[in-house]
């Protein structure tokens, strides 16, 4: 079964403003997503919220499985505020999936 990929809206700045080649396998590591939501080596750090390491970059996204969506919330280099409002997140992405 196939996830659909959704993207919170500030993703596509944050992928910007990372080069290119790391911008590529984040975007491929994004993708694969689809196909396995709990790739080996993702963390759950929430209700439904996980992570997944891509060198220097998290990829935080929270997964729908009624809705059979896979939502986004942020693309990030690791720093101390990379895992701040967690519960924010969460709270969005579930408004724009649930409210779609």
């Amino acid at each position: 079964m196939s996830y659909e990929l959704k993207l919170h809206r500030d993703v596509e700045k944050q992928l910007e403003r990372i080069p290119k080649k790391q911008r590529e396998r984040l975007v491929d590591t994004m993708r694969s997503l689809c196909q396995d939501p709990r790739p080996i080596g993702c963390i759950k750090i929430e209700d439904r919220l996980y992570r997944v390491r891509q060198s220097q970059y998290r990829i935080i996204y929270a997964i729908f499985d009624e809705e059979v969506v896979v939502f986004i919330c942020k693309v990030v280099r690791r720093t101390e505020s990379t895992y701040r409002d967690l519960q924010k997140m969460l709270d969005r992405a579930i408004r724009y999936v649930i409210e779609e």
